[in-house]
């Protein structure tokens, strides 16, 4: 069975230009006018988002009208969130390190990369069994698990893929394995 799936990050957010963990925050008003201008997209047999504010607004400013999915959720970083990532580094330099090197840690209480990577796999071979072509609306973390998954790559590599605001990511399936796909 033949799957498409379009991967949308959501739009700039004060936490994304303050390097902050985020928190339930809202798009910056520019985001939303930059995702409003953006390309219709294809037709899609399901649309799903994060349960995310930022998220939800997005596909908002996209005129998608989807459903929640608690899969798509952002990582959870726990006690992290809402905090700088200078705060943690000059106060808990060897958990944050251990976070960035370690896939299985989770220094902050919240959910390990290892962990975000088996959450979105499993989400993107449930797609795979019901075919047709899906849009998701989600975060930079969970498509860089995506990414890594498709690509069967090490979970070091999780730091490798780097997901700007609003990029849009497609992948294809015929059943049997995952594909990027990179359209112009």
């Amino acid at each position: 069975m033949n799957t498409r799936l379009t991967w949308i990050c959501h739009g700039a957010t004060a936490a994304n230009r303050q390097a902050l963990f985020p928190l339930d925050e809202p798009l910056e008003e520019k985001a939303v006018e930059e995702a409003a201008k953006a390309a219709a997209l294809p037709h899609a047999d399901r649309i799903v988002t994060s349960p995310a504010l930022r998220a939800r607004q997005t596909a908002d400013a996209l005129l998608l009208e989807g459903r929640i999915d608690p899969s798509l959720r952002d990582c959870d970083h726990g006690r992290w969130a809402g905090r700088s990532i200078q705060a943690i580094e000059s106060e808990e330099p060897e958990n944050l390190m251990a976070w960035m090197t370690e896939p299985e840690a989770a220094p902050h209480g919240g959910e390990s990369l290892l962990d975000l990577r088996k959450r979105v796999a499993g989400w993107i071979e449930a797609q795979s069994e019901q075919g047709g072509h899906v849009i998701a609306v989600s975060h930079a973390a969970v498509i860089r698990a995506a990414v890594a998954h498709v690509l069967q790559a090490p979970p070091s590599s999780f730091w490798l893929t780097d997901v700007e605001p609003l990029a849009i990511l497609r992948m294809t399936s015929n059943g049997s394995r995952w594909c990027l796909r990179f359209q112009h």
